[in-house]
């Protein structure tokens, strides 16, 4: 049987974004040291039921293991996510914007306030944009009074740039 040959997105090549605010570094430590402190109590479990027959028929061992090895796999992410961190700048130059600036813009006759922070803390109800996100990325490097556009769909945008907070 031929499988389809498909062309990956274009979102399949994406480095992974390393850039956290001190709260969030300060949040995945916190996860991490939980993690670890479920590790020994998952261990034994395993263990206790690796004592009960079978391992092929032995569903409690399975179960065990498979939490045991979703447990591992979470603490590898969070090991490697704070390695690699790039801690955020939250008081960023105000003479142009830069990832950790807040920015007051205007799109479409509405004034809006942007937080440019990293991929891992987006929330766009908020306020919080990524600095690889259209409007994020057209952002960096201007100041205020510069009027930019960026793609949002398959329209292009205007934004006028107010202030830097």
């Amino acid at each position: 049987m031929r499988t389809p040959y498909r062309r990956p997105g274009q979102y399949a090549q994406i480095p992974p974004d390393h850039q956290l605010t001190p709260a969030k570094f300060s949040a995945l430590k916190k996860r991490l040291a939980a993690a670890l402190a479920l590790r020994p109590t998952a261990i034994a479990e395993m263990q206790k039921h690796a004592f009960d027959g079978d391992f092929s028929e032995n569903a409690p061992y399975q179960i065990a293991k498979a939490r045991l090895r979703g447990l591992n796999q979470k603490i590898l992410e969070l090991e490697e996510t704070l390695k690699y961190a790039e801690i955020i700048d939250l008081q960023p130059p105000k003479d142009k914007i830069s990832i950790g600036s807040s920015v007051e813009v205007e799109i479409d006759g509405q004034i809006k306030t942007y937080q440019i922070l990293g991929s891992a803390e987006t929330a766009p109800a908020a306020g919080i944009i990524s600095y690889r996100s259209p409007l994020g990325a057209a952002l960096l490097g201007h100041k205020p009074g510069d009027q930019i556009s960026f793609p949002a769909g398959k329209r292009t945008m205007l934004c006028r740039i107010i202030k830097i907070n």
